[in-house]
C-alpha cells in the first residue's frame, strides 16, 4: 500500500484502509460531549489534536487511527493529487507510444499465375515497424496493377489474376503512405515448344530446353551485346514471348557482367569487357511459366 505526503498532510498509516467521513456539527457534538465528560462517546477513536474550524474528520474504523483535514488542507491535497494523475497518465503514454510502419513488403515477390481456368494466387502485404516488429497488413491494403485489363489483374483484396495472352506487371500494395511492390508474371498454360533464339521474332537460330543456345562473345577490345528472343506456340499460333518470360544469369563471372534486358523485344543480353574469360562457361537460363525453359551457354573469349 502507498502513502501520499504533501505539506500539511500527514502519511496514511497502514492500517487505515477504511474510512467514514463524519460533518462537522456531528463532530462537534461529539467533541462537546466528550469534554463535558460524557460517556457515550468513546474517545480513544479521536486524533490527540484537533484543530478548530470549519472541517471534515475522516474517521478509521480502525482503533486510533482518524484524520481530520480543513477545507484549505483537503483542497490541496485534491489539487496535489490531480497532479500526480496527470503526471502519471502523460508518463505512460509517452512510455507506451504505437509502433509506426516503415516499410512494406510483398509476399510473394515474383508471382506467376497461369491465365484462366479459375487460376489466382493471393498475395499478402506485410510491414515492418519502427520497433523492428513484423506481421502481416490485413486492413487497409490499397493494391494496384501496372498491367490491369491487360496482362495482369488484382482484386482489392489481392488476388491475382493473368488475361489476355499474359504477361508482365508490377503490383503495389499501398497502406499508411508506404508502398512495397512485387513483379507479376501470368502466363498460358497451353504454350508448346518454347525455345530461345538468336535475333529477332521469327528466328530459326533457336534452341529449345534440350539442348542449349551457343554465344561466343570476344570482350577483347570492348564490350559485346546480342539480342535474344523465346518464342513458343499456343494452338498452333506461335508467340513472342520475350516479354513475358524471366531471363536469369545462373552462372557468373568472376569480374566483370553478363546480364539481360527483357523490358521489350527482342532481349539484349551484355557481356562487359571486363568479363573473365572461359572456363567456366557462363549460362543464361530463360523460363517460361512454371514448367518450360531454354538455357543459352556463353563461352566468353579476350
Amino acid at each position: 500500500m502507498y502513502s501520499l505526503a504533501a505539506p500539511g498532510i500527514r502519511s496514511l498509516p497502514r492500517t487505515l484502509c477504511k474510512f467514514r467521513i463524519v460533518p462537522r456539527s456531528l463532530y462537534s457534538g461529539m467533541l462537546d460531549h466528550a469534554e463535558k465528560g460524557g460517556r457515550e462517546y468513546d474517545s480513544s477513536h479521536a486524533l490527540s489534536e484537533v484543530e478548530r474550524g470549519p472541517s471534515l474528520l475522516l474517521k478509521s474504523r480502525y482503533s486510533r487511527q482518524s484524520l481530520m483535514f480543513t477545507r484549505r488542507k483537503l483542497a490541496l491535497t485534491l489539487a496535489f493529487t490531480g497532479l500526480i494523475v496527470v503526471a502519471l497518465g502523460a508518463g505512460c503514454n509517452g512510455f507506451f507510444t504505437d509502433p509506426t510502419l516503415s516499410s512494406i513488403a510483398v509476399q510473394p515477390p515474383t508471382p506467376q499465375v497461369q491465365v484462366g481456368g479459375g487460376n489466382s494466387i493471393t498475395l499478402q502485404a506485410w510491414g515492418t515497424y519502427s520497433d523492428n516488429s513484423r506481421s502481416q497488413i490485413t486492413s487497409g491494403v490499397a493494391w494496384s496493377s501496372s498491367g490491369q485489363g491487360s496482362t495482369v489483374n488484382i482484386t482489392n483484396t489481392g488476388v491475382m489474376t493473368g488475361v489476355g495472352s499474359g504477361g508482365t506487371a508490377t503490383i503495389t500494395a499501398a497502406a499508411q503512405g508506404i508502398s512495397g511492390t512485387a513483379q507479376a508474371t501470368a502466363y498460358l498454360g497451353t504454350v508448346t515448344e518454347f525455345q530461345v533464339c538468336l535475333g529477332s521474332f521469327g528466328s530459326t537460330t533457336c534452341s529449345n530446353g534440350a539442348t542449349a543456345l551457343s554465344w561466343n562473345p570476344n570482350v577483347t577490345l570492348n564490350q559485346v551485346q546480342q539480342n535474344f528472343i523465346a518464342q513458343g506456340l499456343n494452338n498452333g499460333t506461335e508467340l513472342d514471348l520475350t516479354t513475358n518470360s524471366t531471363w536469369t544469369i545462373t552462372t557468373s563471372p568472376a569480374s566483370g557482367t553478363i546480364s539481360c534486358t527483357n523490358t521489350s523485344s527482342p532481349a539484349v543480353c551484355t557481356v562487359t569487357q571486363s568479363a573473365t574469360a572461359s572456363p567456366p562457361t557462363y549460362v543464361i537460363t530463360v523460363t517460361y511459366g512454371t514448367t518450360q525453359s531454354a538455357t543459352i551457354n556463353v563461352t566468353v573469349t579476350g
